[in-house]
């Protein structure tokens, strides 16, 4: 396969090395043309203009900072778009918006490009190492046909759904880290002003049940599962055990927005009858109030 990869940064430079094993012809171009050097010493050669790296490949890569930046390269003067020839695939690995994913893909259909949005998450060691989560967004078929190329570069390569989908996964995996970061940050910041030395405090929530399990695990249970059984950890009990700890917060004038926005919910799940449900039963309120549900089958 002959490929093209614009933007070789921090991120986007180790995913090209690797993903160069597994191309026939690699061409890449980047505003620093320094930035390719060691590349071209491995066989790797260089374009002038994105126009002129898309000409003649089957596959060309944008790696890039921000969502104007793909714009610009995709169908600015000497873009992509000006070099690209029918049946070449474009796939963006940008953390790019949404709407610029929609807007890229309508434009390139309409010169008859394939566009997949096509995220990644793993950070530079990540992207060095090859452990690398790729999020696949678009036409199946055209998945398929580069599928093997993708592997090269990422060892978590997964197909999430039509056009967009890709970006929706990785914009909410970054959300989800930061959400977990800042929580973090409250708790520690409030067991630290309240007495406890950090490392103790560190170890003792990585070793309780609030740190052990991946917040992940066991989340698609069926309805029934909320229900009271022997090993049912009560709603109330979980709801006052929040309010003690908060309390603690409050008294240190420690500001726990988040813990506050959960001591919340948790008072509104009282509120309706739920004190003897399992803990996770609080999720049933977001699903309401937003309209979704993510029941599964008993």
């Amino acid at each position: 396969m002959k490929i093209a990869w614009i933007g070789i940064g921090h991120m986007g430079k180790p995913m090209a090395k690797h993903m160069m094993t597994a191309a026939e012809e690699f061409i890449v171009h980047d505003l620093n043309p320094e930035a390719a050097t060691d590349m071209l010493e491995d066989g790797a050669h260089w374009a002038d203009t994105p126009a002129e790296a898309a000409s003649g490949k089957d596959l060309i890569v944008t790696c890039l900072p921000m969502p104007q930046h793909v714009d610009a390269v995709s169908f600015g003067d000497d873009g992509i778009s000006e070099g690209v020839e029918d049946g070449a695939i474009v796939i963006d690995c940008t953390s790019n918006s949404l709407d610029m994913v929609r807007s890229l893909h309508q434009r390139y259909a309409d010169q008859g490009i394939t566009f997949l949005d096509t995220p990644v998450s793993g950070g530079v060691i990540g992207a060095m190492n090859r452990d690398l989560a790729v999020y696949v967004g678009g036409d199946h078929d055209a998945y398929q046909s580069i599928k093997p190329t993708l592997d090269a570069m990422g060892d978590k390569v997964q197909y999430c759904g039509g056009l967009g989908t890709g970006t929706i996964c990785k914009l909410m995996n970054q959300l989800f880290g930061a959400m977990v970061g800042m929580a973090r940050m409250e708790v520690v910041t409030a067991g630290v002003k309240a007495g406890v030395e950090l490392d103790v405090l560190v170890k003792a929530i990585h070793e309780g049940s609030g740190g052990k399990s991946r917040p992940f695990d066991g989340f698609q249970r069926p309805p029934e599962d909320y229900d009271d059984t022997e090993f049912t950890f009560y709603l109330e009990l979980g709801a006052k055990d929040v309010r003690l700890a908060n309390e603690i917060g409050r008294s240190l004038r420690v500001p726990q927005p988040l813990a506050n926005l959960t001591e919340a919910r948790l008072m509104e799940a009282l509120n309706r009858g739920w004190g003897k449900k399992r803990n996770e039963v609080i999720g049933e309120i977001q699903q309401q109030i937003s309209n979704v549900n993510l029941k599964v089958d008993g």
